[in-house]
């Protein structure tokens, strides 16, 4: 009869009742032919007779309790189980606590019981030998011969184990798995703090989350302190001593620059359109969107074609590494000064290697408009940066 499943005292941990599936308490009745799993019914279905599927009620059963000894006639199963929980929970030699916990004994019976029966009983202690004198029997019999290349292989493989649950560790801790949602609190920093959240990211593994986040955000205050500050003392030199005329300062400012953005967008378009009509044109046209009318008078086109206005270099990147030769050439031939750089690198080696380059040659290098490669193969012929194949 297994009995095991009826020492514990608390009544959640049986099984319940299939008549009723209330939880049982002890005695209970076990049903010896049906099975597996067991079918367990409490006393007041067992007396009415419960009957349910294959489970008959003329079925042999066995009563289930722990009301019974086991290792000495004062103790029953239940308390034996209660001691052994109680010494696992409160520790070997707190006996007070123990009886405590048993509320059926007391401390001396508690501490006797447990030193003759678990501690000093040479019946366990022959068990306990036997298991140790089996396993160990059976590890030698089992035992893997030593190889130092196999303990190589098996201390790599942990290393690598190691080195995945680190890194899985500092991906959870700052919030790295959903990547998207990471970057768009990013964007919520001015560039300054966005470009030092990007050099400090290969640090957060070093320092702890909260820490890398305090370190940004207090990076993020001082450099909108230092811009206020900034502001503060423009006002200062402006004569500004209260924020009502901050606020006019501020407007007035922002119409200005508006109005120099107008003028300088005005002298380019009067520096490279040579037609006074057309100019005209365009400046009514101008006013008419800035009035918030569609515009009336319609750009004048010419049939013949004119050529586009040079390009600014200005802020370009690798404008820096140009001569004034090459700047004036990307200027009229409308190419950004990197896109040049890599055309003229291509194009010195191809020469180096055939000791002479063609037009055709040149053409089938850069897929650019054969116009603009004939510009800078002639360019680069009179410059003797290269020479005719």
């Amino acid at each position: 009869m297994d009995r095991l499943g009826s020492f514990s005292n608390d009544p959640s941990d049986k099984p319940p009742c299939r008549g009723c599936s209330s939880y049982l308490m002890e005695p209970y009745i076990k049903c010896a032919e049906c099975g597996p799993p067991p079918f367990f019914l409490c006393l007041q279905c067992f007396t009415r007779g419960f009957e349910y599927k294959k489970h008959q009620s003329d079925h042999t059963y066995e009563i289930m309790t722990s009301d019974f000894p086991v290792l000495d006639p004062s103790w029953t199963a239940q308390e034996e189980m209660a001691l052994l929980e109680a010494v696992m929970d409160c520790g070997f030699g707190n006996w007070q606590d123990v009886a405590n916990q048993m509320c059926t004994k007391t401390k001396e019976e508690c501490e006797k019981h447990y030193m003759k029966h678990f501690i000093n009983n040479p019946l366990f202690a022959s068990t306990l030998l036997n298991l140790k004198q089996a396993e160990e029997a059976k590890t030698a019999d089992t035992a893997i011969p030593f190889h130092s290349l196999k303990m190589a292989v098996v201390d790599i493989y942990h290393s690598r184990l190691k080195e995945r649950q680190r890194r899985k560790k500092i991906i959870r801790d700052h919030g790295l798995i959903n990547l998207r949602k990471f970057q768009l609190m990013e964007r919520r920093y001015p560039k300054e703090v966005q470009d030092l959240y990007e050099t400090m990211r290969r640090f957060a593994r070093i320092v702890g989350p909260v820490e890398h986040d305090k370190f940004i955000e207090s990076h993020a205050l001082e450099f909108e302190l230092r811009r206020e500050i900034k502001r503060l003392q423009e006002y200062r030199t402006a004569g500004i001593t209260n924020f009502c005329s901050a606020r006019t300062y501020d407007h007035l400012k922002k119409t200005r620059e508006e109005e120099r953005l107008k003028r300088t967008m005005l002298s380019e378009v009067l520096q490279y359109i040579q037609d006074s009509s057309a100019c005209q044109q365009w400046l009514r046209r101008q006013a008419d969107i800035d009035s918030g009318l569609s515009p009336s008078i319609p750009m004048a086109s010419n049939s013949g074609r004119r050529s586009a206005p040079p390009l600014n270099l200005t802020g370009l990147p690798g404008t820096e590494k140009l001569n004034e030769k090459e700047k004036e050439l990307c200027q009229m031939v409308r190419l950004v000064p990197g896109a040049y750089l890599e055309y003229k690198s291509a194009l010195l080696n191809e020469c180096n290697k055939q000791g002479g380059l063609r037009l055709a040659q040149a053409r089938a290098l850069i897929k650019i408009d054969v116009n603009k490669t004939r510009k800078i193969y002639d360019f680069l012929i009179r410059e003797g940066y290269i020479t005719k194949g």
